[in-house]
């Protein structure tokens, strides 16, 4: 198989990856909506970096400094989100880039590794900032050390290149990417778990429901309910609290207010989802009596 033929394979086979492992994280399947922006701004991106790079050597340069600026403007345009929501839609920006040297007939592989790595430090490190300081000085410190770290990520396939070779850097990026966001949903299942209890002590959900809601693979299944799809609906809507939670730590009084009035409505939500539930279990054993 030609390089450009398995370039064109990967870069489906790696949107498809990230689309499972984001479903995944969320249980939701908007990642297809919410990656159309990052996919335009990669091709955006891959032209610019097709036109300014002259050699080879600028190219990691030019990757990881133009993909940063575009990581920025997908964030801005966007909806606020977690640094791992930003390393998904960034490593798809990134493939995106990617496709525009497929048809160069060099180093198609290479680019894919180098423009993905660079895209998914680029999306983590500028949602991170965006997310988490609120000083605008220290915002563009960080955006300013994600630019060289997306640097770093996109030169670092090209160190590697004569010990394992392009189509083994390629596999290694197109496997590495997803993984790592299944990773993140085992690290964060303490934090989850800990907020829905604190759900649980004020009455929101059940203590039952809390296990098999924060926990990776036990949220994946009926746990109990009735309706399969409603559980699922139900384990989305709990981490959505979760998340805003955490989120509203720390932020200022008004958006905080605003975060709070969400997580109210979100726990009424919850609470009618869970009676629904309820009844119709009731209604099933009574009928197989």
């Amino acid at each position: 198989m030609t390089d450009p033929v398995l370039a064109i394979i990967l870069i489906v086979s790696f949107f498809a990856a990230m689309a499972a492992a984001s479903y995944f994280k969320t249980l939701d399947s908007t990642l297809a909506g919410e990656a159309r922006v990052p996919v335009v701004a990669g091709i955006v991106a891959g032209i610019l970096i097709r036109l300014a790079a002259g050699e080879a050597a600028w190219h990691p340069i030019l990757a990881g400094i133009i993909l940063t600026v575009a990581a920025l403007y997908v964030r801005l345009t966007g909806r606020e989100s977690e640094p791992a929501d930003g390393m998904t839609l960034g490593a798809m920006m990134g493939a995106a880039a990617a496709a525009t040297f497929v048809f160069r007939g060099e180093d198609e592989l290479l680019r894919f590794a180098e423009c993905v790595a660079a895209g998914a430090v680029a999306g983590y490190g500028i949602t991170f900032g965006l997310t988490h300081v609120r000083d605008k000085l220290r915002q563009a410190a960080i955006d300013a050390v994600t630019a060289i770290a997306a640097i770093g990520a996109a030169w670092l396939p090209s160190l590697l290149r004569a010990r394992t070779g392009e189509r083994t850097l390629a596999y290694s990026v197109a496997a590495l990417l997803p993984l790592l966001v299944v990773a993140v949903v085992f690290k964060q299942w303490p934090a989850v778990r800990a907020e829905l209890t604190e759900e649980a002590a004020l009455n929101v959900i059940d203590e039952e429901d809390v296990r098999a809601t924060a926990h990776p693979l036990r949220r994946l299944g009926r746990a109990g309910w009735h309706d399969a799809g409603a559980h699922r609906e139900f384990v989305r809507i709990a981490n959505r609290v979760a998340l805003r939670k955490r989120q509203q730590r720390g932020r200022a009084e008004d958006v905080a207010r605003l975060y709070q009035l969400e997580v109210i409505k979100l726990r009424m939500e919850l609470q009618e989802m869970a009676r629904i539930d309820r009844a119709m279990r009731a209604a099933a054993a009574d009928a197989a009596r």
